[in-house]
């Protein structure tokens, strides 16, 4: 978290045409659930562009200027590449588009009509989700996309070594800011988790739909138990989030070691690694960079 480095990684509309969103073997129903969280995320990364760059002349710390610069930077590519992904994942599910409209008036009337206070509290609230999840992911690397398309799993590596970096930069900002909010903080942790359930529950049951999942009744409940397992993993997470003393730095999380597919892809990227796909023969390249 100290160091943010701004990378110019795209995937592309080609990069992606042509492969499938039930991109991971070893899990699918984490392909789906992901997927889900996928569709809105662009227009979120837009948001949270548009809110920081706002927020960044009225800050007085030089380093968390420049930090709060990263993460724009960072978000930016994220957003582009995401938009990409919900291209290849509107072909196979007809709504997505309505869903995408959705995120998209979402987020632009509440760039419209709330206070720059909310909305920073809300991107920090947001971000905590997204850094948590990034950990949980790459913590469960082998279980879930240990086996998958090489450029999605890609992407997905990049996105979540990327959520971790810069997991402390908007509740820093807002802290810097409006410090003596605590309430509004954790109100918006709230409403933050219940737009992401709002939106990923039905974008995940649609997919299920189209996949046929529901059609038997024994993997019906699997996929409706897995997405309430992972959900919960992510509220379990976020739990200290609500105490007066919490920082993204001090997570119970973060008093582990660092997870070493995080630690070898910024390695292997470092280096110069190709990481716009990451087959078997890659990731054991990449592991052995490290």
């Amino acid at each position: 978290m100290d160091h943010i480095p701004v990378r110019p990684i795209h995937f592309d509309d080609e990069a992606l045409r042509g492969r499938d969103p039930v991109w991971s073997r070893s899990q699918p129903l984490f392909a789906i659930f992901i997927n889900g969280l996928a569709v809105h995320s662009p227009f979120f990364e837009r948001f949270l562009c548009t809110v920081t760059r706002t927020a960044k002349p009225k800050v007085s710390d030089p380093k968390l200027a420049a930090d709060m610069a990263a993460l724009i930077g960072q978000e930016a590519h994220h957003a582009h590449s995401f938009l990409s992904m919900n291209k290849l994942l509107s072909r196979r599910y007809p709504n997505v588009e309505e869903y995408e409209r959705s995120a998209r008036d979402y987020f632009e009337n509440a760039l419209r009509t709330d206070s720059l206070k909310r909305q920073l509290a809300f991107v920090a609230g947001y971000e905590t989700f997204t850094y948590l999840a990034g950990m949980i992911v790459l913590d469960r690397y082998e279980e879930f996309m240990g086996c998958a398309d090489p450029v999605i799993r890609a992407l997905w590596v990049w996105h979540q070594v990327e959520e971790v970096e810069h997991g402390s930069v908007a509740f820093d900002a807002y802290r810097a800011l409006f410090g003596g909010s605590e309430w509004l903080r954790k109100w918006m942790l709230v409403r933050a988790f219940g737009y992401i359930a709002s939106q990923a529950g039905p974008t995940y049951v649609h997919m299920c739909r189209v996949e046929r999942y529901f059609d038997d009744p024994r993997i019906a409940l699997r996929a409706i138990g897995f997405f309430l397992w992972l959900s919960m993993k992510l509220v379990i997470s976020a739990a200290p989030a609500l105490r007066a003393s919490y920082h993204p730095r001090r997570h119970p999380r973060c008093e582990r070691a660092q997870n070493p597919i995080a630690v070898a892809w910024r390695e292997f990227h470092a280096l110069g690694g190709d990481v716009s796909k990451l087959d078997d023969g890659q990731f054991q390249q990449l592991r052995a960079s490290a």
